[in-house]
């Protein structure tokens, strides 16, 4: 299994300054986030044997809109150990929509 603690992830597609700090007890993994348009974040979720996370996410833009969601998050580590998350995610409410996108973690 993959240890998330004192991971940080970010995505470089929108490098907007958001960045991720993660943290695990056994397979219970949680992560805060801030930055960019981002005033305030959370995912809370689980990590299976293989690494794959299954994360709720909160979020509190700087708009003072409130986002909220479900992400599959499967790891995807490279030769130098970093990992790369590729997340399935959907985002729930009034702007409800699914995507995929990529963190790359930061060393």
């Amino acid at each position: 299994m993959i240890d998330y603690d004192g991971r940080r992830f970010y995505n470089p597609a929108d490098d907007d300054g958001v960045i991720a700090q993660y943290h695990q007890q056994g397979n219970l993994v949680w992560a805060d986030f801030s930055g960019g348009n981002v005033r305030r974040g959370t995912v809370n979720g689980t990590c299976d044997s293989e690494g794959i996370l299954g994360l709720a996410y909160t979020m509190v833009l700087v708009s003072g809109e409130v986002v909220v969601g479900y992400t599959l998050s499967t790891p995807e580590p490279d030769a130098s150990g970093r990992i790369r998350l590729r997340e399935e995610w959907e985002r729930y409410g009034a702007s409800a929509t699914t995507g995929i996108s990529y963190l790359e973690e930061i060393r």
